[in-house]
């Protein structure tokens, strides 16, 4: 192994150290600098170890945590067709309770030679993870984009909605409405796009209802992103005297509407309920969901638009492309009851 490391330095003008660390897929190395010592193997004859020999140009991945949140297959869909637009074939891989995990999908991405993967809502956005995955995927030197959460310490493009301009708009509109008692159904603590939106929330509670410490606090209920999670949350709320409710997605929200109905409250004459996505067919509960409209159409194609430069040998930044949501009003919000 030493003559071979010596005769690969040697062709690709290099250190051995710098060629051990292309060949074990370490990070620190410079894209020119690993292309250089891929080519050296090439001229030399010996054959890339199998995560490093070319990737395919057609193949990109996508991961996502589960398909039942119909969000997910809105940004499957989107980053698919923009994908096939330029000449790529997405590869769909979805996250199942009990079933692989996203490292485990990510190796079978990598094994199988993409060119660059697009993670949605994945483990970047919980801060609880460990951020070093993603520093060994870049040191297998994959491009990579991730979407729905922002981590200081992973170098690559973010594409996220803004979360707290989100929930501004909600309460803005619930306080317009004559709502003073807003409740805010959010996912679990440890997620960025939770936190986002619990600063966004008690930021707009402060300036529009003049709620602040442990008052506000109290307006808000950590639960899972689910139907179920929903209805238990603004269960929660309910009994806290809440009159309105924001949840952080659709799902949540239409269980906040099944919460009030078990409680023999009509929704929007008795409380009002805002979701978060505006994922597909929500305008056609009952009744109609006012929603925050997540713009998957402009993430999916900046996220693709990202990958693909880097795939094109553009190194992308270490940035956050931040998106503006967009308040739909519908049938589940309406003047608080006098």
């Amino acid at each position: 192994m030493t003559a071979r490391l010596a005769d690969i330095a040697s062709q690709a003008g290099v250190s051995e150290a710098t060629v051990s660390r292309v060949l074990n897929g370490k990070p620190g190395v410079s894209a020119a600098t690993r292309e250089s010592v891929l080519a050296a193997l090439d001229v030399l004859g010996y054959e890339r170890p199998v995560r490093l020999r070319r990737r395919s140009a057609g193949l990109v991945g996508l991961i996502t945590p589960e398909l039942e949140n119909p969000i997910f297959p809105a940004f499957a869909q989107v980053i698919s067709q923009a994908l096939t637009r330029q000449g790529y074939t997405p590869v769909l891989a979805t996250q199942t309770p009990g079933g692989s995990t996203e490292d485990e999908l990510t190796e079978m991405l990598v094994d199988r030679g993409v060119a660059g993967i697009i993670f949605v809502s994945g483990l970047h956005a919980d801060t609880t993870a460990d951020p070093q995955r993603y520093e060994r995927l870049r040191g297998q030197g994959v491009p990579f984009v991730l979407i729905n959460g922002f981590s200081p310490k992973v170098r690559a493009p973010f594409v996220s909605p803004d979360d707290r301009a989100a929930m501004r708009l909600a309460v803005t509109h619930l306080v317009a409405l004559g709502h003073r008692m807003v409740g805010l159904a959010v996912g679990p603590r440890r997620f960025v796009p939770v936190q986002r939106k619990t600063e966004g929330f008690l930021q707009a509670l402060q300036e529009q209802a003049g709620l602040t410490g442990p008052a506000a606090e109290r307006m808000i209920e950590h639960s899972l992103y689910t139907l179920e999670g929903g209805q238990a949350a603004a269960r929660a709320l309910l009994e806290r005297g809440c009159t309105a409710v924001v949840c952080a997605s659709d799902m949540m929200a239409l269980g906040a509407v099944r919460a009030a109905r078990e409680r023999g409250l009509a929704v929007p004459s008795q409380v009002s309920v805002i979701g978060f996505d505006d994922s597909p067919l929500i305008a056609f509960t009952d009744p109609p969901l006012t929603t925050i409209r997540q713009p998957v159409q402009a993430m999916g194609q900046a996220a693709v638009r990202a990958l693909l430069e880097e795939v094109g040998g553009t190194p992308a930044p270490h940035s956050e492309f931040v998106f503006l949501p967009e308040l739909v009003v519908r049938g589940s919000t309406a003047a608080a009851a006098p």
